[in-house]
């Protein structure tokens, strides 16, 4: 049986690449017993001006990458830009949203190989797609909002440029976006990041540790009747 996962996030929030390595954990615990569904959440839909009216009494943007900076102190496997929210701040997460979901794309068509790359911790194509995008935001300090950065990374996949930005432009990475907005309020998601299990029935949010997303996905294992009441 697979355990079917949905993963909401918003690629901007600093919970969800800190939080990467328990995603990567869970794939290399489970293999083939379960499968994640990507899907993004708008926290940043409007990046800079949302940092600037939730900060606005705690220092705007540079108080925010003050805040930043000390999160990352409590997490040794990642680093950050110093540059965070004040020489480089996003308009926008939702623009990489829809380059993502485009990728997506190809990849559910088949156009993209979707086996694991294994120089990339076990993640196919499509997951390091968005942990690059991540990557060069929060420790390269680039704009992941503007479409340069956007392609800069996808050639480093040797992704297919021309048919990534055929599916932006006919709509189709539109409305991909727009599947996941609707199951973002169907789910009642909260915020960045979101596990969604169980149809919906168990919601895993935030700074949610490993043991946790563990004992939850292994519950559904040993007690996969849909609609049975969770001990978990």
């Amino acid at each position: 049986m697979t355990i079917k996962l949905e993963y909401f996030s918003d690629v901007l929030c600093i919970w969800a690449y800190g939080g990467q390595v328990r995603l990567d954990e869970l794939k290399r615990e489970f293999v083939d017993e379960i499968k994640i569904k990507y899907r993004f959440v708008p926290i940043f839909g409007s990046g800079k001006q949302h940092v600037n009216n939730v900060w606005k009494d705690e220092g705007g943007l540079p108080g925010f990458n003050a805040h930043l900076q000390e999160v990352v102190k409590n997490w040794p496997h990642i680093c950050i830009s110093p540059d965070l929210w004040t020489k480089v701040a996003p308009e926008t997460s939702t623009s990489a949203h829809l380059y993502l979901k485009a990728i997506q794309l190809l990849t559910d068509s088949g156009e993209i190989d979707n086996t694991p790359l294994g120089e990339f911790n076990g993640r196919n194509c499509y997951e390091e797609a968005i942990w690059l995008f991540r990557d060069a935001f929060f420790r390269e300090g680039k704009d992941i909002a503007r479409r340069c950065t956007q392609d800069e990374i996808a050639q480093k996949l040797s992704l297919p440029l021309v048919k990534v930005h055929e599916l932006i432009d006919s709509g189709r990475a539109y409305a991909a976006l727009h599947e996941d907005d609707e199951a973002r309020h169907d789910y009642k998601v909260p915020g960045s990041p979101t596990l969604v299990l169980n149809e919906g029935r168990q919601l895993l949010y935030g700074n949610v540790g490993y043991r946790i997303i563990d004992a939850n996905v292994r519950e559904l294992m040993y007690n996969p009747t849909h609609g049975e009441a969770s001990w978990c």
